[in-house]
């Protein structure tokens, strides 16, 4: 093996969840964007690859050209340690904002501040102050 990458699965909102997320993390850079043409009329111009770079770490981005029955689920979540309560706290908003509070942010022993929020996507994010 040479390298683990996350690889996110969208049905049609991977572009939109790439610029809220750059929103939200300003060193995140594109790598490269690959959209679908005209042999995939049902979501042409849908990414059919995408790779964004996030404080380091390869993340693999892509709108299915299958239907499927599931999406994502909290069981499995992106862990971000932030340096500053102040860029913890705008984070959680952000992705608190049309999502799910998993667990509000507090100290729960293990951290001294601590949250959990599924976006609007549905994808989880653990947020800990390092």
């Amino acid at each position: 093996m040479t390298k683990l990458t996350p690889f996110l699965m969208f049905q049609g909102q991977a572009e939109e969840a790439i610029q809220f997320y750059a929103s939200i993390f300003k060193d995140l850079e594109i790598v490269s964007m690959v959209k679908y043409g005209p042999e995939a009329p049902e979501i042409e111009g849908k990414i059919a690859n995408a790779v964004v770079k996030l404080h380091g770490q390869e993340f693999y981005f892509n709108d299915s050209n299958i239907k499927h029955e599931f999406t994502f689920t909290p069981s499995i979540s992106m862990f971000l340690d932030f340096d500053t309560e102040q860029e913890l706290d705008e984070a959680f908003t952000r992705f608190a904002e049309n999502g799910l509070v998993l667990m509000p942010l507090a100290s729960y022993g293990f951290s001294k501040k601590f949250g959990w929020v599924q976006d609007t996507f549905g994808v989880s994010w653990q947020l800990n102050l390092h």
